[in-house]
């Protein structure tokens, strides 16, 4: 594969070169891996920036809806939008569904959107190993916002605040009351919460819904990076497509406010630092699972606890000043 090629095609915004370089950024071959990091350097000099915007929710609250008719509107205002699905794997099979493009059939038929689907394989936090690097490439592209949506597991999913400059909770109607919306975690993280399937019956139940997270919202310590008013609450209907200009708008709002003072900036670096420190420790952890001296070790203490000859935080110990 030519790297040079691949890169040039992938700056002009071919989507087929697109999806090539995320392949090869989610391979775990060695050769893989050295020719990924080296196009990623490469495409890092073109300075391309879009907006991040990260989504979750519990399974069954309408993300794929959402993100349809919300890619819809964002294209038809002349944006390129690319999503970056993930989809849960299976813990024994390893296998994925990757149905997400099927369950997005509009927005997958239009030309100024990217749809790509992924495993999450063993990484928990609702995102895949390599999401942030699929972003990057995306960027390099010249999409103008990418959307990322998570496994949709609830409270855990914490990572995707670490890859996006928003960070959406989409929530269903009567979805719990006020205390249970103080719940710390995910809720800490959310910029906007939005209160899917406000229309027909379920109209009453997600205006109340909202009114309890407003309520929650406000129970919670403020922080640096929020105006006045924010995270707040909105109800929506991705369905009849109702509240999607006003939920986008208070995007755009929040954004503006953040690169005005800073905070977007100081974000992306304090992000950038973060996924260093994360590269690090998967690549201890890579070191213990390759065949060599560190494994023999782990091999031998492992047997050792099995035997009840030494506890597993004496063994761990033990390893840990080896290394």
């Amino acid at each position: 594969m030519d790297m040079t090629d691949l890169a040039s095609r992938l700056a002009s915004g071919d989507r087929r070169a697109l999806a090539r370089a995320i392949t090869l950024v989610e391979s775990r071959r060695a050769d893989h891996r050295e020719a990924a990091l080296a196009l990623l350097a490469d495409l890092a000099r073109s300075g391309r920036e879009a907006l991040r915007i990260g989504l979750s929710g519990t399974p069954g609250v309408g993300k794929s809806t959402f993100i349809e008719s919300f890619g819809l509107r964002l294209t038809g205002q002349g944006l390129k939008v690319a999503v970056l699905a993930v989809d849960p794997s299976s813990a024994r099979s390893g296998g994925s569904i990757l149905g997400d493009k099927t369950r997005m059939e509009r927005l997958s038929r239009d030309p100024q959107a990217f749809i790509r689907p992924s495993p999450s394989q063993t990484h928990l936090g609702g995102v895949a190993r390599r999401t942030r690097e699929a972003v990057a490439l995306c960027e390099a592209a010249g999409f103008d916002v990418i959307l990322i949506e998570t496994v949709g597991v609830g409270q855990s999913e914490t990572v995707v605040a670490q890859l996006c400059d928003l960070f959406l909770l989409l929530l269903a109607p009567a979805g719990g009351d006020e205390l249970q919306g103080v719940k710390r975690g995910i809720m800490e993280m959310a910029d906007l919460i939005l209160v899917n399937k406000a229309d027909g019956d379920l109209k009453p139940a997600a205006l109340r819904t909202v009114a309890d997270y407003a309520g929650a919202l406000r129970l919670l310590r403020r922080r640096p990076q929020d105006p006045e008013g924010f995270p707040k609450a909105m109800p929506v209907s991705a369905l009849e497509e109702q509240g999607l200009a006003d939920a986008w708008a208070e995007m755009q709002a929040l954004v503006a406010w953040r690169r005005e003072t800073g905070h977007f900036d100081r974000r992306r670096a304090e992000q950038a630092r973060h996924w260093f420190e994360e590269e690090v420790r998967e690549g201890l952890l890579a070191v213990l699972s390759r065949p060599g001296p560190a494994r023999d070790r782990m091999a031998r203490l492992g047997a050792a606890v099995t035997r009840g000859e030494i506890t597993p935080e004496a063994a761990a110990a033990e390893l840990l000043t080896t290394l």
